[in-house]
């Protein structure tokens, strides 16, 4: 039975928030979802709720990462936090799924170094779908690492080219580097490097993209560093809800207004809803051994919910098990040709 390990004291909204987006998941989820943090507090919120399923499991963590530490020193001062025990039971066989809305720096850490990465991954990715005419495309890496060399990025096209596949089931996904132009020849030196590597990988490469095509569906995975990855996912989050705040603003004015917001509601929450980070949850680390899903820090139930039902898919998805396939396919090629910096 497949087992998730939810960590219940990360987020702004938690444990509350996150106990109530547990008991929301566990109708959709076929499996055990095992809430991980402070006994007493967890219970607390648990009885809040009518009806508590029984698939809903209890595991005590007393330590908590807050937000603002540092990754690496609560990593080694809080062996027993509830973002690191979520970790270790992924490790230990005890649980498929690690989830957690907390500090996401932890659970990077925790994960990079107490599961470890897949062979022939050099650094983990965060993978983040954002909406497009086609449906959910791929932005990676969204924040993992600020500082990336070119081979780190062929790295994220390889995994991003299999999540697409086997998460999103495009056949032959669409990859591209994110640059300030089409041009081959346009980008700044990690662009540029990157671009030659990916060009001679076993995916389908489409060469330099521009930021206004990821919204408009026109590449299905679209590969950066952390630094630029996390820009785009901010501006993309924060235009939708100053959009979306001007226009339900804009339609409090005259009564023709306020008639014409009634008729255009259907369509404006589905809109809305496209661009709610809630809809899509949490984004999936690429390149650990385990899955584990960053959820994001401010999640309600609803995001959390969705959270733990996107770790439920990535597990049955199997995502991990195709991505070490598809380097071990790569590393076995790459030993018989020429090396990728050559």
């Amino acid at each position: 039975m497949m087992k998730i390990a939810v960590d219940a004291m990360g987020g702004d909204h938690a444990p509350a928030e996150i106990v109530a987006g547990a008991v929301a998941a566990a109708a959709q989820v076929n499996g055990e979802i095992i809430l991980v943090g402070r006994e007493p507090d967890v219970r607390a919120e648990l009885a809040r709720h009518l009806r508590v399923p029984s698939s809903l499991t209890v595991h005590h963590a007393e330590q908590v990462v807050e937000m603002d530490e540092s990754p690496r020193l609560a990593l080694r001062q809080k062996a027993g936090s509830s973002v690191t025990v979520c970790v270790d039971l992924v490790r230990d066989g005890l649980a498929d799924a690690a989830i957690s809305a907390g500090n996401s720096g932890a659970l990077m850490a925790a994960a990079t170094m107490r599961l470890g990465t897949l062979p022939g991954v050099q650094r983990p990715a965060i993978a983040v779908f954002l909406p497009t005419p086609l449906g959910k495309r791929i932005v990676l890496d969204a924040g993992a690492n600020v500082d990336c060399k070119p081979e780190h990025l062929a790295d994220f096209a390889l995994m991003g080219s299999e999540y697409a596949e086997h998460a999103l089931g495009i056949s032959r996904p669409r990859i591209g580097v994110l640059s300030i132009g089409t041009e081959a020849s346009k980008g700044n030196e990690l662009s540029l490097a990157a671009h030659g590597l990916l060009a001679k990988m076993p995916i389908n490469f489409i060469g330099n993209v521009e930021g206004d095509q990821i919204l408009a569906g026109e590449v299905d995975v679209t590969v950066c560093d952390g630094f630029v990855g996390n820009v785009v996912l901010k501006v993309v989050e924060g235009t939708a809800q100053g959009l979306f705040g001007d226009v339900k603003s804009s339609l409090k004015g005259r009564a023709l207004s306020r008639l014409g917001a009634l008729l255009l509601r259907p369509a404006l929450r589905a809109v809305a809803a496209k661009y709610d980070y809630a809809e899509y949850g949490g984004a999936l680390l690429l390149g650990t051994n385990g899955v584990c899903i960053v959820a994001h820090g401010r999640s309600d139930r609803r995001a959390m919910a969705r959270a733990i039902v996107a770790g439920a898919q990535g597990v049955e998805a199997k995502v991990q098990e195709h991505m070490a396939e598809a380097f071990q396919r790569w590393n076995a090629a790459a030993t018989s040709a020429p090396s990728l910096s050559s």
